[in-house]
């Protein structure tokens, strides 16, 4: 008996010939150039009280209007549903009501809030539910989440939760055929050739994220933007600077190329002085961030000099605790 058959009419599973007769032409990216692609997923990350949830909110007002603004080109007005828990809905709809002095009502009726998002987790079934009805109703193009950490209940150092709630995001953007924008806050300690890979959890992150903005302060009004793409090389770093008056950041030119300095070979022996210069006894965490404190190097690199001197028995390992040798 013949088991291959025709597919059928609302078949999922095509073969190659039928897709290549039905040609969709490649849809063009909401906010230019590549930093948000059509249901692409954008992580934009930075420590806390540095000005994300503004430049975000920047963001989704100028795709609301089809404005090009801070910096950005935006070929034309987008459906933009914004669910963010920092903030009481009154005080959030005062800072929207500043920014939109600048843009008029172009933005009136694309821009759209969920003044219930609080409280809804997207890793649970019913705060999943909850976002793809909110998304339904505002016929969203695009879904601001603002920050990630609110809308979940999951061990962000723990690899496997992370992988869950990253499908949630996935399962949220199918569902809606929406972009994401989504706030996130960055790891207690990064180098400064981190983007992506600065994000708390990021080792999920990387599997879902198409395009990534890591947020530095330069001054106390400016900051330093750094990108990664997944699919295309970054953007040069570039300086926003923020208008306490209106809340709007606009572009000040590119960022200024990084002094460099000669790498530092670390020894073995700077493991065991650093443990001696703390007392002798250090949880690991500690340890390599005394390590690279006192050497200026990178995470990888510290540990790396501990692992080695480890070996050496420069330095002993006792019930997670690291100590200097009895003499």
């Amino acid at each position: 008996m013949n088991l291959i058959s025709q597919p059928a009419k609302n078949a999922t599973v095509l073969p190659l010939a039928q897709l290549l007769e039905q040609p969709s032409p490649p849809m063009p990216c909401l906010i230019e150039p590549g930093l948000l692609p059509a249901q692409g997923i954008l992580f934009v990350g930075g420590e806390p009280k540095l000005g994300k949830s503004l430049l975000v909110a920047n963001l989704a007002f100028s795709l609301a209007a089809g404005s090009n603004r801070v910096g950005f080109t935006i070929a034309a007005p987008r459906r933009v549903l914004i669910c963010q828990f920092e903030l009481p809905v009154p005080q959030f709809i005062s800072r929207l009501s500043i920014m939109r002095s600048v843009l008029g009502k172009a933005a009136d009726h694309n821009l759209w809030v969920d003044t219930r998002a609080a409280g809804h987790l997207l890793s649970a079934p019913q705060g999943l539910q909850h976002f793809m009805l909110a998304a339904q109703a505002a016929a969203a193009e695009v879904i601001v989440l603002d920050p990630l950490y609110s809308t979940h209940d999951q061990d962000e150092n723990d690899t496997r939760a992370m992988a869950g709630l990253c499908q949630s995001l996935l399962r949220l953007r199918d569902a809606s055929r929406a972009a994401l924008v989504v706030v996130h806050h960055v790891k207690k300690s990064i180098s400064r050739q981190e983007i992506g890979s600065a994000l708390r959890g990021s080792g999920a992150l990387h599997a879902v994220g198409d395009s990534y903005m890591l947020l530095t302060r330069s001054s106390p009004t400016t900051l330093e933007v750094r990108f990664q793409f997944r699919y295309a090389p970054p953007l040069p770093p570039r300086l926003l600077e923020l208008n306490s008056q209106n809340l709007w950041f606009s572009s000040s030119g590119p960022a200024a190329a990084p002094t460099l300095t000669p790498a530092r070979k670390v020894e073995d022996q700077d493991v065991s002085q650093a443990l001696a210069q703390r007392g002798g006894c250090l949880r690991y965490n500690q340890l390599r961030q005394e390590v690279m404190q006192r050497t200026q190097c990178s995470k990888r690199t510290a540990q790396q000099a501990i692992s080695r001197a480890s070996q050496q028995g420069l330095v002993h390992r006792d019930a997670g605790q690291y100590y200097l040798p009895s003499e």
